[in-house]
């Protein structure tokens, strides 16, 4: 079915815009015996100047090999003609007469679009650090690692979606600014007007302010505060009491000052609600969202390892840089692998049982005299990201799900589970993986009107003077029709993280936002 949608839309017509570098070198219709006149854009890579004949690769960005461009007249390359250059060159594409590629252009005429002053452009060949390139994120596309990266991201968007999409769902779209916080954690950026006191700032309507910066209730835009969103869920869920099956992929925002390779404080969540689930019932089905979740990770996958336009960027991505070390991500790509093409089943292990393996570990690392776990882990406290690599890339050796999660730990929208006679625990689980730990989060929404009130006054969502305030439409949710559902949100730069073998997921995401970093 992709295959004749893409047809459809790729056939010739004069809404067609011109192939691509990528579209060229994968199509069957240039080859040694059918060579054709063809005009190319894009940026020089790379230039061999030569007595008689040059060579360059130029790219568009499309795929990671690029195109090498034969200049049979050596007096036919311009002196401007320099790396970085943006050009248009004409010729004729064909069979490569020579070893490393299979087709290359044979140019007959070369236009200079864009000078790029070799001196001081700062994207040179060597290898440069993550951190140079983040102080260059403007031009840092032009690498073959973040472009590869970018291509990553579309592939993997490309097959989700696709999967999703064979499974009934529909993508909707979620607002940005919104008057709650899905997580209850207060790590929100709250939206303020410019004042005329701070008009110096510049022309634009609103100003971005930390949690604790509280306007007067006056000042307020929208007559009550407003923040970027930490989450679409409960937006999500609204649409999911109308349209069984949604998902999204949009950005969220934390104003969370960590400064660890997991974190940024603004990043892309997948996020999915649905009504019916494929095991269980509401009382068990957290285990149904996990079948769910490891189906759709690693269809999608899958499908991109085994895409023929993403096996490079895949060697790309896994390859090491200057601040990496090949022999561990050679270890760790095996072990991704292993996960998404082995038969076995993802682990389940309820957050007991998970307790109960760390606290083992954490008296043997005393006993032992080895250097000991950070934070000693105990009943009712979060893991840390210590526990859940350690869980996934010591205990387990793979993904692995952690469910049942302490109540009182939870937002108030998880469904409660019956209590065992020891502790109360919520319906929920994380996806924990090697190299990255928490992949995954999700639970059973709470449907039952009585037990969601009762956690929202818990968690101080309710009060005598004014009820559920701006959480009485949440409560409607389930006063009118409301039944039995589950839902998840994935961070989509640590699926990449995961999938490409890249340490920092700043280094996942075009132009990263972080506590006291924000080029652009």
């Amino acid at each position: 079915m992709r295959t004749t949608l893409l047809r459809r839309h790729l056939t010739a017509s004069p809404y067609t815009l011109p192939p691509t570098i990528r579209q060229l070198l994968s199509s069957t219709t240039y080859n040694s015996s059918n060579e054709a006149n063809v005009t190319v854009t894009g940026w020089i890579k790379s230039i061999r100047r030569q007595k008689r004949v040059s060579f360059a690769v130029v790219s568009d960005g499309t795929t990671s090999a690029g195109l090498q461009a034969v200049f049979p007249n050596s007096s036919l390359v311009p002196k401007e003609l320099t790396n970085g250059a943006s050009v248009k060159l004409r010729g004729r594409l064909g069979k490569s007469l020579g070893a490393g590629q299979e087709k290359e252009l044979v140019v007959k005429d070369v236009e200079v679009l864009g000078l790029c002053d070799p001196e001081t452009y700062p994207i040179q060949k060597q290898a440069l650090s993550h951190e140079f390139l983040r102080d260059n994120v403007h031009l840092r596309t032009r690498t073959t690692s973040v472009a590869a990266m970018l291509r990553l991201r579309h592939a993997l968007q490309r097959e989700l979606s696709f999967y999703l999409e064979q499974q009934g769902f529909i993508h909707v779209h979620t607002p940005l600014l919104t008057s709650n916080d899905a997580e209850g954690a207060g790590e929100t950026f709250k939206l303020a007007k410019i004042t005329e006191k701070a008009s110096n700032l510049g022309k634009t309507d609103v100003i971005l302010t930390d949690a604790l910066s509280h306007p007067e209730q006056d000042d307020e835009f929208f007559g009550r505060p407003a923040h970027l969103t930490v989450s679409a869920q409960l937006h999500l869920e609204s649409f999911q009491a109308a349209i069984s099956r949604v998902w999204t992929l949009s950005p969220s925002f934390r104003a969370e000052r960590s400064q660890t390779s997991r974190h940024l404080s603004e990043f892309w969540m997948l996020e999915a609600e649905w009504g019916d689930l494929p095991v269980g019932t509401p009382d068990t089905g957290v285990r149904g969202i996990c079948t769910f979740v490891e189906g759709m990770i690693r269809a999608a996958v899958k499908n991109v390892l085994e895409a023929p336009d993403t096996k490079a960027d895949i060697d790309v991505s896994w390859g090491p840089t200057v601040d990496e070390k090949l022999d561990l991500k050679t270890e760790r790509r095996q072990e991704m692998e292993k996960a998404v093409f082995g038969n076995g089943r993802w682990n389940i292990m309820t957050y007991g049982d998970a307790i109960l393996a760390l606290e083992e570990e954490y008296e043997r690392q005393r006993r032992d005299g080895r250097t000991q776990f950070e934070f000693k882990p105990a009943w009712g406290k979060s893991l840390q990201s210590e526990h859940e690599k350690w869980l996934a890339e010591v205990m387990i050796g793979g993904p692995v799900f952690v469910i049942d999660y302490p109540l009182e730990s939870k937002p108030f929208y998880m469904r409660v589970n019956d209590f065992d006679g020891e502790r109360q625990t919520a319906a929920c689980f994380d996806l924990l993986v090697p190299g990255v730990g928490e992949l995954v989060g999700g639970s059973v929404r709470e449907e039952r009107e009585d037990v969601l009130l009762q956690r929202m006054k818990e968690v101080g969502l309710w009060t005598e003077e004014n009820g559920l305030g701006h959480y009485e439409w949440y409560m409607d949710l389930r006063r009118y029709g409301g039944s039995p559902h589950v839902g998840f949100g994935m961070g989509f730069e640590r699926l990449v993280s995961w999938v490409g073998g890249i340490e920092n997921v700043r280094e996942c995401v075009p132009m990263p936002r972080w506590a006291g970093r924000l080029l652009l």
